[in-house]
């Protein structure tokens, strides 16, 4: 799971309620739009405090930023019915969050599942945004040895879904013996948002995290400007895999070194350098010749 680096939001950042015909969604926003407007979508068992440490820098950078919870996911309500977190449902809830946020087409990026929920939605309709970015999420199901534990953790939230503190307890007794152990603010922040998020969205979601079919063929073929970006390392879908995905999809390579499946929390200054570039370079890129597509990959720490 993502740990966010930072709990408080930046002075420059508000939260408040989105509203659309989908429902009520908790967001936090940050800068004015004097570049564009960028969606960021969490990933499983995460929200949007994932993002937190990215609001400061693009908005500095010149650009508004909306950090959204999903249905059902901490912040965000739900109800307790599962067929209500199908990805086509998601998808939905994601081209209404997009069309609410009023400010005609915008960067979109999906972290980890929410990168799923992206690409489903630039494959529905992807006149609302003007780039994509996936973020630590590859082109299919995620790797073996984690789809296993994925559903294990659905099985136990099938049985368990009234006793979610049960639950939490059983997975963090499984955590590595040399995991660092988190600050009493942070371990708190994160049970806190494991019990608010609603069972049947993490049993959903965690289904289609072991399911999911490869739909980079069909995604190669959406005339939108993409970005594969991640840490050097990856236990969801390994880095060679991402390596592959982004020369079938034709889209632009980034790694910020020294981290792994959440760049966004463990190096959001250079995680937001890096998009930046990437958006500026589309928007120029627009402007030069009219056209959208993406281009190969540039910079020292692309692939």
């Amino acid at each position: 799971m993502s740990k966010p680096p930072r709990l408080t939001l930046p002075s420059a950042a508000r939260a408040y309620t989105l509203r659309t015909p989908r429902g009520d969604f908790a967001v936090h926003e940050a800068g004015e739009p004097a570049r564009g407007t960028a969606l960021l979508v969490p990933g499983f068992t995460g929200s949007k405090e994932d993002f937190i440490g990215l609001l400061e820098p693009l908005a500095a950078a010149g650009y508004r930023v909306l950090a959204i919870d999903g249905r059902g996911q901490h912040q965000s309500p739900g109800p307790r019915d599962e067929a209500a977190y199908a990805l086509d449902e998601l998808t939905a809830d994601l081209l209404a969050q997009a069309k609410a946020a009023d400010a005609g087409r915008v960067h979109l990026l999906g972290h980890s599942f929410g990168g799923l929920v992206a690409r489903a939605a630039v494959l529905r309709d992807a006149t609302p945004f003007r780039t994509l970015t996936l973020m630590s999420s590859g082109p299919a199901a995620i790797a073996p040895d984690q789809q296993a534990r994925t559903e294990l953790l659905v099985a136990a939230l099938e049985v368990m879904r009234e006793d979610m503190p049960g639950v939490w307890e059983a997975m963090r007794a499984h955590d590595a013996e040399d995991t660092a152990a988190d600050s009493p603010e942070l371990a708190a922040f994160l049970r806190d948002r494991w019990l608010a998020t609603v069972p049947e969205q993490l049993i959903a979601t965690g289904r289609v995290l072991v399911s999911e079919p490869d739909r980079v063929a069909e995604l190669a073929g959406v005339d939108l400007p993409k970005l594969v970006l991640s840490g050097s390392v990856d236990y969801a879908w390994p880095v060679p895999l991402l390596d592959d995905m982004a020369l079938r999809l034709g889209a632009r390579r980034r790694v910020i070194p020294g981290t792994a499946h959440s760049p966004n929390a463990e190096d959001p200054e250079a995680t937001a350098r890096a998009l930046a570039e990437f958006w500026d370079g589309a928007a120029g890129a627009a402007g030069a010749d009219g056209a959208t597509g993406a281009t190969g990959a540039t910079g020292a720490t692309s692939r």
